[in-house]
């Protein structure tokens, strides 16, 4: 008989792409992907780009997505721009990191951004973009120039807008405080507005409204507060001695707003007109004027009364200054004239004063005879010098005694 034999069956050989396959399902499912680091809270500027980043560890086959959170709209998958939004755009760095680019920001883009994987179930984490917009100053809302009559009361408004909310200051173009109603003086004022009881020609000049909210550039406004007033004058000399033929200048100080019209006449209201021995100069400070006269050489006419005149549309106003003589003696040595002793020593005293005495003695004397008032020769100095005349002769007689013996014992006849 024959001999029974058994047989084995065949292996079966797998394909080597169906391994793989199988390998590379096994070692996705085995993988899980994370998120790294939370994703950064952005803030931009209008008008600049935004760019949102999202940091995932073990990709591997999964696929990142962008997402708007508010609007449930899809932006972006993998390397692909979903939205129709020409402003967005995706870029990574080796799979690891995915940013989102929002060009040209807007304010409508401000909101929460989520960052997903599409495991299973979903990951996700979100951030949040800031949109800031510089201070803009809203010109309706906000105070033009303004003409005011002084001692009126007057607020000053600015209005702006931006993100976050802008500040408000205010503060005087040329640096100077800021004069309050109740008589406080502030280099700023902080608040969209502020008010000036009883404005007067202090208050005159540009207020700066500036806006500003951290965001750059901040902003500004120039609001010019005028004030009208009639015209005021000063005059701090109005009795002004002169000799003839020498320089003189008159001046006067004067205020007004409108700007006023300034000119100096003589007696009986005339003119004083430009050129010749006249130089009228005028020095312009906003509403402050400084009036000057010049004579170049002083002459007989040119004494008498002389008035600044200042006019504008609310008034006219006037000062008044009356130039006088003086002579070159009276200048040069006062001290006789008034009779006053000499600060000498020894006999000088008489000798300088002996014929001032004699003088006055005559003039009294003629006086006296023409039954004229004595009292009047020289009011400012009689009591002076009476008591003077009196020690000038006690001391004559005193020296006289001293040097002539023979007069000391008088020798009865």
């Amino acid at each position: 008989m024959g001999e029974k034999r058994t047989v084995c069956p065949r292996r079966r050989q797998v394909p080597l792409l169906v391994v793989t396959t199988l390998l590379v399902g096994v070692r996705t499912e085995l993988v899980d992907p994370k998120f790294k680091e939370p994703i950064a809270n952005v803030t931009a500027s209008v008008g600049r780009e935004a760019i949102l980043s999202c940091v995932v560890q073990d990709l591997a086959g999964y696929k990142v997505a962008w997402l708007r959170v508010d609007t449930q709209t899809i932006l972006t998958i993998a390397n692909h721009v979903i939205t129709k939004n020409h402003r967005i755009a995706v870029s990574h760095s080796d799979h690891r990191t995915w940013f989102l680019h929002i060009r040209e920001v807007r304010q409508a883009d401000r909101g929460w951004y989520m960052c997903q994987i599409n495991t299973d179930p979903m990951k996700s984490q979100i951030g949040y973009l800031q949109v800031v917009v510089p201070p803009d100053i809203v010109d309706y809302e906000t105070s033009t120039d303004m003409v005011v009559a002084e001692g009126r009361n007057v607020t000053l408004r600015c209005a702006a807008t931006g993100s976050p909310t802008p500040n408000i200051t205010w503060r005087r173009e040329d640096g100077q405080l800021i004069h309050l109603g109740n008589g406080e003086r502030v280099p700023t004022v902080e608040g969209s507005s502020f008010n000036l009881t009883k404005v007067d020609r202090l208050h005159m000049g540009s207020y700066l409204c500036i806006a500003s909210n951290g965001v750059p550039p901040s902003v500004s406004k120039r609001i010019m507060l005028t004030v009208h007033f009639p015209p005021m004058i000063w005059v701090q000399n109005q009795l002004v001695g002169a000799r003839e033929g020498q320089k003189l200048t008159l001046e006067c100080s004067s205020e007004a707003f409108p700007k006023s019209i300034n000119y100096w006449t003589r007696d009986k209201d005339k003119i004083v007109p430009q050129g010749g021995k006249y130089e009228p100069v005028l020095v312009d400070n906003a509403y402050k004027i400084q009036m000057k006269l010049t004579i170049s050489s002083v002459s007989p006419s040119d004494y008498g009364s002389y008035k600044c005149v200042s006019r504008n549309s609310l008034g006219d106003t006037d000062g008044s200054i009356k130039v006088y003589p003086i002579s070159s003696s009276n200048s040069n040595d006062s001290t006789n004239y008034k009779g006053k002793l000499r600060h000498n020593s020894g006999n000088d005293i008489l000798e300088g004063n002996r014929d001032m005495l004699k003088e006055q003695d005559l003039e009294l004397r003629g006086r006296k005879e023409h039954g004229g008032d004595v009292t009047d020769y020289d009011e400012s100095s009689a009591n002076s010098n009476g008591s003077s005349l009196l020690l000038v002769i006690l001391v004559a007689l005193c020296l006289c005694l001293h040097h002539h013996p023979q007069m000391r014992t008088l020798h009865p006849a």
